[in-house]
Order: C-alpha cells, then structure tokens, then sequence
C-alpha cells in the first residue's frame, strides 16, 4: 500500500520480451524521489500500479558482462537483485568508477544539470544562490555550476556549517548558516552589491519566502536585473506566504523544476550529453558525493533512518 515501509520478500521473477532484458542489481540509490513516488503523493505515482519493487535507477550488469547506469521498467524496480530494463536507455560506465558511487550520482546530477541548464540558464560569468546547499543534490549543483557551467560566483546556504566549510572548497565563495544568521539581510545585501542571476532553491517555505522578499526590496525596479528562482525541493516546507507585487515590481521569474516541467528533449539532451561527462568527472575525481552503502535486506532500516546531510544511501544486494 501507498506510504508502507518497503518489505524485503519475495516478488515475482522478471521475464525479458519485448526488448527488455532481465540484469543483475549492483546498487540502487535511495533517493527523495524513490521515497515520494512509494509514498503514494508524488505527482508521478499514479503511473505506478501497486505492488510493485521500489527504486527508480541503479547500477546493473548486463548478461554480456558489460556494467550499466539504468532504469528499471515497471513494476520491477532497482531495489531488487534482479530488474527488468531497456537495454537501449542504459548507459554503459567507466571501468573506474564503483558501483556505489555510480548509483548515487545520476539522479542529482542530472536534476542539477538540468536546473542550471535549462531552468536557471546558467552562463559563465553569473552570479548564483544555492539555497539548501549542503544536500545531496545542492551540494552537486555548486560544484556543476562553478566546474561545468562557469559560474563567477556562488552563494551557499544551508544548516550543516561542516558542509557549508566543505562547499566552500568545491566552488562556493561564500556560505550563509540558516539559523545562525540573517538569510533576508545577507542576500539581500549581496543582490545589492550584485544581483543575483539564478537562485537553486531546494527548500521552499519560510526561507524560500524570505529571500524572495529580501530580492525584491534589494535592488529597485529602476535597475531592472533578470533574476531566474528555480524552485527544486520542499525540505523546509511546501508553501509560503508571497506578496504578489514581489513579482511585479521585480525582473524576478519563478519556475518549477521536475519531472513534469522539462520538455523531452531537454531530459533527453542531459541523459545523452550531462550524464556520460557526470559519470567521467566523478571517475576522476572531480565531482564529489558522499555515500554509505547498506545491504538491500535491511532496506526497512535504511527506509527510516535519518542520514547525515548531504550523504546518499545506496543499497546493494
């Protein structure tokens, strides 16, 4: 049922046809949006039929030996030692990169990508604010944003100070600590200084609020300055309170960045060019996430505890 802790059983035995191929499960992330689509309440869920196997991409190795990022094909997903997928949408991986490490990075780097590509247009040069930074897929964004996209400056902010430190030696030049200081005061005082290009919002609530309020009365509406607020994650909370002349005096837009928000061929243009390059800058060492494995039997235990931020649970069989 919708919301259940997944159980760790016996399901049934996957059959290729139809060009699908049954492959052996390396490692499965577990990831937010896993965890919304089982939940029942994600916009997407209703494309799932229950029962069904959790985990919407990972690592599997094909029968011909060869190792691939991929998705599963319904109802079978990656949370499993065995899947049901496309051959043909897999994505072969280099021969240095762990398993592990390649489950974990496809679904926030690609999100990130995406954000900072199409959604954010980010070019080199800009200024970005990265709020909910010191997540999973925030952390990626700074590095993507400074490393790939040319970003002159980055603004982190984000609870954990022992990732806003850390951030600040993979691309951030300067980090705001929510509850610690002022976020309207020092953003505003930023975008006053220079005007923010884009904002990666992964929070949304009272400090997505606060800062589009603070945007707003920072730079007048004399001194027009495009500022894109790309709205990704709810961690703080999903609404607000906004006055509706923030976005009519200001050259501020506000857009939604998900699943149902991108036309296909910008999906299609990450997945062919963003991921292959993602999984090499990883393999080199120059694109950095944390990762703790645990075993897929004690996927129950993994479903309900609480992770250090910025960490990304990979199960593996």
């Amino acid at each position: 049922a919708w919301g259940q802790t997944p159980e760790y059983t016996d399901f049934t035995e996957p059959a290729p046809g139809d060009g699908a191929e049954v492959a052996t499960v390396e490692a499965s992330a577990l990831t937010n949006l896993t965890r919304g689509l089982m939940s029942g309440n994600h916009y997407a869920s209703k494309e799932i039929q229950l029962p069904a196997v959790a985990g919407v991409d990972g690592v599997a190795r094909l029968a011909d030996g060869t190792l691939v990022y991929t998705s599963a094909i319904a109802p079978y997903g990656m949370m499993a030692e065995r899947a049901l997928i496309s051959p043909g949408a897999a994505t072969p991986l280099p021969d240095t990169i762990d398993p592990v490490t390649a489950a974990a990075i496809p679904n926030p780097g690609l999100s990130a990508w995406m954000s900072l590509d199409y959604a954010a247009a980010v070019k080199p040069g800009a200024h970005v604010l990265v709020l909910g930074a010191t997540g999973v897929t925030g952390s990626v964004a700074v590095q993507l944003a400074r490393s790939v996209f040319g970003a002159q400056r980055i603004v982190v902010a984000g609870r954990n100070t022992r990732r806003l430190q850390w951030l600040r030696t993979v691309g951030a030049d300067d980090a705001i600590a929510l509850g610690e200081e002022d976020l309207g005061a020092r953003v505003g005082a930023a975008h006053a200084q220079r005007p923010f290009d884009a904002v990666l919002d992964y929070l949304w609530g009272e400090p997505a609020q606060e800062v589009l309020t603070s945007l707003a009365a920072s730079h007048s509406a004399a001194h027009f300055h495009a500022t894109r607020f790309v709205q990704i994650g709810a961690m703080a909370g999903p609404t607000m309170n906004l006055s509706a002349g923030i976005l009519r005096g200001n050259g501020i837009t506000v857009t939604g960045m998900g699943l149902g928000s991108m036309p296909f061929e910008v999906m299609a243009r990450a997945r062919s060019q963003g991921l292959p390059r993602l999984l090499a800058m990883v393999a080199a060492g120059e694109l950095h996430i944390e990762t703790k494995r645990r075993p897929l039997s004690g996927v129950a235990d993994a479903w309900a505890a609480t992770e250090p931020s910025g960490t990304r649970v990979v199960l593996t069989p």
